[in-house]
């Protein structure tokens, strides 16, 4: 499920911001070029809450990489744009909610923190009994 986050908030990124920025969700070496987004899941945890229910919490940090000298200037543009873009965002069928967003901006990278929370039900594998064969019928 963290890949397709993933994938999703790569493409709301891409649907806000365009082919001008690069979004990057594997680690570079080189020739990284700015501006550009880096989508990483720093945190994924799992909680059991009941029986088979589970509390999945996912925590994801976007780093962005601007690319002008103004950098306080872009990277509050940017932040903007990403409140806007990221709150809901399409996974399979459904609508993820973002939450509890906190923007960051050190050493001239703007790192933008938010979950993607959801319940899972565990679906347990129970043998069954097998046919019942060679059973007499009782008559009363």
């Amino acid at each position: 499920m963290i890949d397709k986050i993933i994938k999703a908030v790569s493409f709301a990124l891409n649907k806000e911001f365009g082919d001008g920025y690069k979004i990057y969700t594997e680690g570079v070496e080189q020739d990284m070029n700015s501006p550009c987004f880096f989508v990483i899941c720093s945190a994924p945890r799992n909680t059991r809450f009941f029986n088979r229910k589970y509390f999945r919490s996912n925590i994801f940090c976007i780093e962005y990489i601007p690319s002008t000298e103004d950098i306080l200037t872009e990277c509050n543009e940017v932040i903007e744009r990403l409140f806007e873009c990221l709150e809901y965002i399409h996974v399979d069928d459904s609508l993820l909610r973002g939450s509890k967003m906190e923007p960051e901006v050190k050493d001239d990278v703007l790192y933008f923190f938010l979950n993607y929370d959801f319940f899972v039900y565990r679906k347990e594998e129970i043998e069954t009994m097998g046919a019942l064969s060679g059973c007499i019928e009782a008559k009363g």
